[in-house]
Order: C-alpha cells, then sequence, then structure tokens
C-alpha cells in the first residue's frame, strides 16, 4: 500500500489516510455563526476521501474575527449553529473533523476578499484591533492597540474557552493558528512584535504568548483529541546550509520545540516551513524569472542555464558570504541545480 493511504496516528487520534483537507475561509457566517453553506460546503469535502477535514478558521473573540463573515466559537449561538454542522457530518461522513482556532489580531477588522480585503471604513461597522505593539497591518489598515496584560490574559482564556467548546462538539483535533501573519504569529515574529516586556525582545520571549496559548488549550483538552498548530512559512526558496559539522542532525526551531513541551501534537505548515538551525552558516536561494518582493533589493545571480552554473553560482555565493541570492529561474530548474552542490558539506531545506 502507498504511504499515502497508510494510516497514520497524530497523538492518539489514527486517521485512515494521510490526505487532510486544510481549513479555508469562507467568509459565509453570521455574526460568528455557521450557516447552510456551511454544511453543503464542509459535507462535499468531508465525502472526498481525505482521513481529516479541518472546519475553517474559526475565531475566539467576536472582535478577533477577520471579517463580519468569519466563523467564531466564542457564544453558546456560534456553538448551537457548528453543532448542527457537525452532527451532519457526523451522520454522513467518517473522516475525522478538525478545527482551526484563531484571532486574527491587526488582520481584523477587513473587508472579504471580493469586496477588496482592505480594513473596514467608517460607516462599515468597525472594531478596534489588537496586536503585540501598535504596529498597523499596512496603508488600509487602522493602527492597532497594543495589548496590555488584561488583553493577553483575555485572549488566552478565550482560546481556552473556545477548545472547550470544540471538545464538546466532538471534533477530533484541534489546530492553533500561529501563522500568516494573524494575532499569534504576530507576537513571534520580530517585524510586529516590538515589545519591551516579557513578551518581546528575544525569540524566547515573543514565544511566552504562544506558549501560554498551547498551555492553556492543551490543559482543557483531553489526550483522546490530537492538538496542533498552524506554522509559517520563510516564503517560496531552498535554504542550503553548509553544516559546521558534516552529518549533523539539525535541531528543532524554538517554535516546535517550545510548543512540543506544551503538549503539542502536531504541525502543519503550507509551504515546508524551514522548523531547523543547522548550527553553521546558511545560504537563502530565491528563484524566479523577475524581481519579486521575495527577491527585491537581492543580489542576482548570474543567469544560469545548466544545473551546473546554478551549483556553481550558489558556491560562490556562499564562498563570498552571502545571506540570500536571486537565482534567475524556475523552482525546478533551481532544485535541479542544488542537486549538483558537493555533499556532505552542503544540505538543503525547502522553505
Amino acid at each position: 500500500m502507498s504511504s499515502l493511504f497508510s494510516p497514520i496516528r497524530l497523538g492518539e487520534v489514527t486517521l485512515e489516510n494521510r490526505i487532510a483537507v486544510s481549513p479555508m475561509c469562507q467568509y459565509s457566517a453570521n455574526d460568528g455563526c455557521a450557516t447552510e453553506w456551511h454544511i453543503a460546503h464542509d459535507g462535499m469535502l468531508a465525502n472526498s476521501g481525505a482521513g481529516l477535514l479541518v472546519i475553517e478558521a474559526t475565531h475566539v473573540e467576536r472582535h478577533g474575527r477577520i471579517t463580519h463573515g468569519c466563523l467564531g466559537l466564542y457564544s453558546d449561538d456560534c456553538e448551537a449553529a457548528l453543532q448542527r454542522v457537525v452532527s451532519y457530518l457526523r451522520r454522513h461522513v467518517t473522516a475525522k473533523l478538525g478545527i482551526q482556532l484563531a484571532h486574527a489580531g491587526r488582520k481584523g477588522s477587513s473587508r472579504r476578499p471580493w469586496e477588496g480585503g482592505q480594513g473596514l471604513k467608517a460607516g462599515e461597522d468597525p472594531w478596534e484591533t489588537i496586536a503585540p505593539s501598535a504596529l498597523a497591518f499596512g496603508a488600509d489598515w487602522a493602527t492597532p492597540r497594543e495589548m496590555d496584560e488584561d488583553d493577553i490574559t483575555r485572549v488566552r482564556e478565550a482560546f481556552a474557552d473556545a477548545s472547550r467548546r470544540a471538545v464538546r462538539l466532538g471534533f477530533d483535533a484541534i489546530e492553533l493558528h500561529a501563522a500568516h501573519g494573524y494575532l499569534i504569529h504576530e507576537f513571534i515574529s520580530p517585524v510586529s512584535n516590538k515589545r519591551s516586556d516579557q513578551y518581546g525582545g528575544s525569540a524566547e520571549a515573543r514565544m511566552r504568548f504562544p506558549r501560554e496559548v498551547a498551555q492553556a488549550v492543551r490543559a482543557v483538552v483531553p489526550k483522546s483529541v490530537a492538538l496542533g498548530a498552524r506554522i509559517r512559512s520563510q516564503g517560496h526558496g531552498v535554504i542550503v546550509a553548509l553544516s559546521s559539522v558534516a552529518g549533523e542532525r539539525p535541531r528543532r526551531s524554538n517554535f516546535v520545540y517550545g510548543s512540543t513541551k506544551a503538549g503539542m501534537d502536531a504541525f502543519y505548515t503550507g509551504l515546508g516551513e524551514a522548523l531547523r538551525d543547522f548550527g553553521g552558516r546558511a545560504l537563502v536561494v530565491r528563484p524566479g524569472f523577475v524581481r519579486s518582493k521575495m527577491t527585491e533589493g537581492l543580489d542576482a545571480a548570474p543567469l544560469a542555464t545548466t544545473p551546473e552554473e546554478v551549483a556553481e553560482a550558489v558556491v560562490a555565493a556562499v564562498r563570498d558570504g552571502k545571506q540570500q541570492i536571486w537565482v534567475p529561474g524556475t523552482m525546478r530548474a533551481v532544485m535541479s541545480g542544488l542537486r549538483h552542490l558537493p555533499r556532505p558539506v552542503f544540505r538543503r531545506l525547502p522553505i
């Protein structure tokens, strides 16, 4: 049997196969409450044959939603509406059911994507957003209020309360949304977290709030329910690591290490997150035929037409002490070139 179709365990939960349907925002809830659309949408996905279906980002506070149409699990009405969806799925499908719990942070109070996706304006019922620091997400978003300790405590408990509701609803797995620039990720990232207290500064301090959330949730979620997290990728590209000790095993990142100690069972990433530091120098290689935000300001390698030329450009960049380079070409072409790097000195990890 193919590994793809063989069972896999997440904590104490066993999936029939290794295919999972990721959470997809529908922006079709009514004040946080699931509607008939969710029965139709999730029912279709749950009948796909996947071993796990994860319900879309479900917000732990009313003002923690991204848009007015986002799903929530912060009230009895929200719980009752979602119970109808779960009951339908249990009657008709065998897939395990997960739910992603989230808080939008500074990316909240925005329009639905088909309405432009920018921050809500006056007259559109906007709300005050919160974040680790008073830094707006972009020019079209309001500046959030920097969270004080009361806010941190309230949001942490909101994640725990939503988790209790998810357990009552009978979900098999809970995923904490710690990616894509939403609140937990905002604490992790030094770009959005400029705090000088115990929740900011060093990587360990920036991890304090995510760890506290994970611990609070694990405390109310039985081991029979798998607990995981969606974590951020660093973007499109490849890390080429020049190891200080050939064959050295990479170490886990602060996020994975700290969260595993907090009782997490699994981690999910959209683009193959670089979860390790290498104990040596590393070079980020970013492909692409044209300049983009990812490659803006980076030194460009010479246009390489063969895999050998790609490898030569990467070796030269490492020799020159560069941290990132842009290699004109497709990801497939660049990866082909990286296979020509000398081993065991170089290791590759997609990001």
